[in-house]
């Protein structure tokens, strides 16, 4: 399936979200090189953060490019749909301008659980918007590993990272943004400081209307969100 999106020009990208993080003065494991020594707290209580900050990355599997979304609210569906507006506004379409539909790669919970209506309805408001068939594959449970932004790029954003206090949003964004390997990884950073609710439920006849197409093969994991006129 990944090589048949490759083949017709269309992207394939991996997605997931990075652990939220506290910002302030808190313990980061990792070492780097400083003129003095850096004081700390010893515990990461949150009532002493100033803030929080949620990575939610793509993965571009042909391009070899990252793309993180930094949001400093809750990780939820609609923050992973506006998070992948983001991506093909800013990248998606200026790379992949021929494209009539998107593969994403994704794991089975979080913001993109494969159980939740509202991410279906999410994504649904999405593809209408962008005018782009969304296709999600997501990894059944206890193989999220084999995702391929968990070992070809999130380990590299790890690194980037290692032992700097993150203080503020923008120090993240810099630190995150200089991600890189010897085999031409890149990565592009972009802040989404919107407030998000929690525990929104989809609308109440979305189940019964909904024109997500789910596929014959294993449809709880596989389906398709397909623009709406």
């Amino acid at each position: 399936l990944k090589q048949d999106y490759l083949d017709a020009g269309n992207p394939v990208i991996s997605m997931d979200t990075k652990k939220k993080e506290l910002l302030g003065t808190f313990y980061r494991n990792g070492s780097l090189y400083t003129q003095a020594a850096i004081q700390t707290n010893d515990h990461d209580f949150p009532s002493s953060a100033t803030g929080s900050v949620i990575p939610h990355g793509f993965y571009d599997l042909k391009r070899n490019t990252g793309y993180i979304t930094l949001g400093t609210s809750h990780d939820t569906s609609e923050f992973a749909c506006d998070s992948l507006f983001q991506w093909w506004v800013n990248e998606g379409i200026i790379h992949y301008p021929k494209a009539k539909s998107l593969l994403i790669l994704c794991d089975g919970g979080g913001s993109n659980s494969s159980r939740h209506y509202i991410l279906k309805e999410d994504l649904q408001k999405t593809a209408n918007a962008l005018g782009l068939e969304i296709r999600i594959a997501h990894y059944p449970p206890y193989t999220s590993k084999y995702n391929p932004i968990e070992h070809r790029f999130f380990p590299h954003v790890t690194r980037a990272c290692e032992g700097v206090v993150f203080d503020s949003v923008e120090t993240v964004k810099t630190l995150i943004s200089r991600t890189s390997t010897s085999k031409g990884l890149t990565t592009i950073v972009h802040i989404l400081d919107k407030i998000y609710e929690t525990g929104r439920k989809y609308a109440a006849d979305f189940k019964e209307i909904m024109p997500i197409v789910f596929d014959t093969h294993l449809p709880k994991w596989n389906y398709r969100a397909i623009p709406q006129e």
